[in-house]
């Protein structure tokens, strides 16, 4: 799948607070390979996810190889819309 980086950190941005922290136990993954998903590089325990960035506008072209999380993030934007 492919979103510009903008878009997805404006996703992680727009996620309620403890958000990142429940993704990673309900993937059963660590949370800086979660903060690393949406862009946070500099953590250095977290583990890859398939993220390939290439520069353009936008931030450029994030190539993800897997959407557990960003699908995970999306169910949780989603249900904070229907509250």
């Amino acid at each position: 799948m492919n979103i510009t980086f903008n878009e997805l950190r404006k996703i992680k941005d727009s996620l309620p607070d403890g958000s990142i922290h429940r993704i990673a136990k309900e993937l059963d993954m660590s949370v800086e390979t979660v903060w690393n998903y949406f862009g946070g590089y500099s953590h250095p325990e977290g583990k890859p996810m398939g993220v390939h960035l290439e520069e353009g506008p936008n931030g450029g072209v994030v190539s993800l190889d897997d959407t557990r999380i960003l699908d995970l993030a999306n169910r949780i934007l989603d249900q904070g819309q229907l509250v």
